[in-house]
């Protein structure tokens, strides 16, 4: 009787959903943003909502990804170079119009590497101290730009190329800033 009972407690427990696989404010922040930004795009864009149509929009949407979201498809498979494929994991919950809350949750217990991926902080141009950022922190403004600085060797060089172009690609941050 007392095994029995034991028994039916064990069950219960297993059967209640504990908080760790619940996601946490923050977490899965590539995937969230990236699939919720993904889903909204196909309801713009009229997409059947089947497996197949879904999955040949994500590979395509994924073609043009850089940085953290690049490396999201790359988990999923969705990049050519990738070495595993989890496609369906998200292209099947989406045709049933899944919260990507869930897709993300799932996508966890398959891979926590895609719930580790976050989203680089956006530096303020028209306040940041240029001279008081590193190097590195220099060089992700170019590459986000899709600009880099042959020939520069110091930082005074990175900094000189970043306010060459701010007023083509920051313009508001280039009017706004006093010290040009």
């Amino acid at each position: 009787m007392l095994c029995l009972s034991g028994l039916s407690v064990a069950l219960a427990l297993a059967l209640v959903p504990g908080s760790s696989e619940a996601l946490k404010e923050g977490d899965c922040e590539v995937c969230v943003t990236f699939l919720g930004k993904f889903y909204q795009s196909l309801k713009d864009k009229d997409v059947k909502f089947n497996s197949a149509d879904i999955e040949k929009a994500l590979t395509a949407s994924c073609k043009d990804t850089k940085g953290k979201e690049n490396r999201f498809c790359y988990y999923i498979g969705a990049t050519s170079d990738a070495a595993t494929k989890m496609i369906n994991e998200v292209s099947k919950p989406l045709s049933y119009h899944v919260p990507v809350e869930k897709i993300c949750e799932k996508l966890k217990k398959k891979d926590g590497q895609i719930c580790e991926l976050k989203y680089d902080k956006q530096l303020d141009l028209t306040s940041v101290d240029l001279k008081k950022l590193k190097v590195k922190d220099l060089k992700k403004i170019l590459e986000e730009w899709g600009e880099s600085c042959k020939g520069c060797a110091e930082k005074s060089d990175f900094i000189r190329k970043i306010t060459e172009l701010m007023p083509k690609y920051a313009p508001a941050a280039a009017n706004a800033r006093t010290d040009l």
